[in-house]
């Protein structure tokens, strides 16, 4: 019998930084009331520790599969761009992801799939704007056409939310919701609701008391707009299995990947929120006070826990909450021991 062995990209267990350690692996991704987290056989890696163990990760992008000791690593292209067009780049990217998302608040795009890594502002243009299209809906007191669902769905839970949602002037919004992927169930569920054919039927064919309890049929037509937003990049994908799922999903909808895929990318991204006056509005940062923050980031890029505008925020937090000792702080509680 074969067993698949992964390397770990970025990872903890118990506390303990894993990255670059290889396991077997029992149990592909999944998302627990924790975080998401991948099983895998200890061997001699932590000592009295249980035989199978499972590794905090973020998404399926944290680790790769290795085969004959080679690890399948995800490299980003050569470039000659410079830092203005790399910029340049990324903003017309978001733009695109705003207008497609006006798009489908008026039905004229039915499913889109937005991939990048977690921390860039993926969700929060989306958000901002299908609050905008419920905001007549709030005045007037009316159920709101749109949602947007955040973590773990159970595929009864998506189905039940679909039905709910599959009004021709409804949105639903999934954002974090990478366990779907991998479900067999939930996964047939989307590709019926993101599907480019003139009519999408969805059926439930097993027996539910919660569906009948509340109304539900076995099968209805959706004919609503989905917006899929996800960590995972689609193109890079190495399970065989999953990467057959996520090519029927592409071939189904429009896809919009944000080309976040290098630490060049992301620092640049949070340079050009800085610089359009949006990332450190709501803390009254003096400009001086947000180039230091920003430069202590690019400085300390390979240390910190992560690269995301998340980071920046709490870096910016502790630069202006304690002015003498942030850069002391910061080091303690936002990079790796």
């Amino acid at each position: 019998m074969t067993h698949s062995t992964i390397q770990i990209i970025s990872g903890s267990y118990r506390g303990n930084d894993v990255a670059g350690k290889v396991f077997e692996l029992v149990e592909q991704f999944k998302t627990g009331a924790k975080g998401g987290f991948v099983t895998v056989k200890n061997g001699n890696t932590f000592p009295g520790f249980s035989d199978v163990i499972r590794i905090n990760v973020t998404s399926p992008m944290d680790y790769q599969f290795v085969t004959g000791g080679v690890a399948h690593a995800v490299t980003a292209p050569a470039t000659s761009e410079s830092d203005d067009e790399v910029i340049e780049r990324i903003r017309e990217r978001f733009d695109i992801l705003d207008e497609m998302t006006k798009a489908a608040t008026n039905g004229d795009i039915r499913a889109m799939i937005v991939s990048g890594p977690p921390g860039v502002g993926k969700s929060f243009g989306v958000e901002k704007i299908v609050d905008k299209a419920c905001l007549f809906d709030k005045v007037a007191g009316k159920r709101l056409r749109a949602e947007v669902v955040k973590g773990a769905a159970s595929s009864l839970g998506l189905y039940s939310t679909l039905y709910k949602y599959s009004d021709a002037n409804c949105v639903l919004v999934f954002d974090d919701c990478d366990s779907i992927l991998l479900d067999d169930t939930s996964l047939n569920l989307l590709k019926g609701a993101l599907d480019s054919g003139k009519k999408r039927k969805i059926s439930w064919l097993s027996d539910s008391h919660m569906l009948k309890r509340e109304g539900i049929p076995s099968s209805f037509e959706f004919n609503g707009s989905v917006i899929f937003i996800t960590n995972i990049k689609f193109d890079t994908m190495r399970s065989q299995k999953l990467r057959d799922h996520l090519d029927a999903l592409q071939s189904r909808c429009h896809y919009l990947d944000l080309t976040l895929d290098t630490m060049r990318d992301k620092i640049l991204r949070i340079k050009q929120i800085s610089k359009d006056g949006e990332l450190f509005a709501d803390l009254d940062l003096e400009p001086v006070a947000q180039d230091e923050v920003i430069e202590f980031m690019e400085t300390n890029q390979n240390k910190l826990r992560e690269m995301s505008l998340r980071m920046a925020l709490k870096v910016a937090q502790l630069r202006k909450s304690f002015p003498n000792s942030w850069k002391r702080m910061a080091q303690t509680t936002c990079m790796k021991s």
